[in-house]
């Protein structure tokens, strides 16, 4: 099983001696409640670096709503053991304290991009996201970083946080894992009851599908999802949307 890590001086001490030794280090930072496109970040970082690290860290500072954050699924042994299949070495597992040792005073703030698409839905999300991602990179002083291209919007910031700022880190981008109906892989998912479930796919097929946001947006709208956006940007379709009380994000390559 991965070792589990809770300190970020007990990691500086591993990170020490895997320079020393040469070892390259792959990162992969979640929130837990792990699944199969998980599986594949942990995978390609197995393939490309000779010892992989995740962490699971559920970050109060990235909800917009107290709810989403108590409610977020914990689900660490299974965790581990999705993580041990998939060949991560260790996994940094720190407290809040241990993250925000001086509460929320100091923050990443991006001032376009993040205002936009689920920025404008959800304030503060991604000050949140960028804060605990930049200490997490430091942190974890990789060579390589991996993230889901799912979280598009989330990706795209993060590359140019990481450009920003000057971090040695590569960030990687890996394609969205699905269900073989077209269900982009989420730990919200399981969330779903089993109608909303049955109705879910119908977001990535619109998606794909329609001709123009506005379309799709009619189309959706019109089988029961509540839409929060569907846009065209820099040659994608990103959309957001809500079945219950469940937001689904999603995004395809513009044809």
């Amino acid at each position: 099983m991965p070792e589990i890590i809770t300190t970020v001086a007990a990691w500086r001490t591993r990170r020490a001696a895997h320079r020393a030794a040469g070892r390259s280090v792959g990162f992969v930072p979640t929130m837990g409640a792990l699944h199969e496109g998980h599986a594949s970040l942990f995978r390609a970082a197995r393939e490309e670096n000779a010892v992989v690290l995740a962490s699971v860290f559920v970050n109060p500072t990235q909800f917009d709503e107290t709810h989403d954050f108590e409610n977020y699924p914990r689900t660490l042994p299974a965790d581990q053991a999705l993580m041990d299949a998939a060949g991560v070495d260790a996994v940094f597992v720190p407290s809040v304290a241990e993250m925000y040792p001086d509460g929320t005073r100091y923050r990443v703030d991006e001032a376009e991009f993040s205002r936009e698409l689920c920025g404008a839905h959800r304030p503060g999300h991604f000050s949140g996201m960028l804060t605990v991602v930049l200490k997490l990179l430091q942190i974890a002083d990789a060579e390589r970083a991996y993230f889901g291209e799912k979280d598009w919007q989330q990706l795209a910031l993060i590359r140019g946080m990481a450009q920003a700022f000057f971090l040695p880190t590569t960030i990687i981008g890996r394609p969205t894992v699905r269900e073989a109906d077209g269900l982009a892989l989420s730990s919200r998912n399981a969330r779903l009851s089993p109608a909303e479930r049955a109705l879910a796919p119908r977001f990535h097929q619109v998606l794909t599908t329609a001709p123009t946001p506005a379309t799709a947006t009619a189309a959706l709208s019109a089988a029961g999802f509540a839409v929060d956006y569907i846009e065209d940007h820099d040659g994608r379709r990103l959309g957001a949307v809500r079945l219950g009380a469940t937001r689904l994000i999603d995004n395809v390559p513009l044809a």
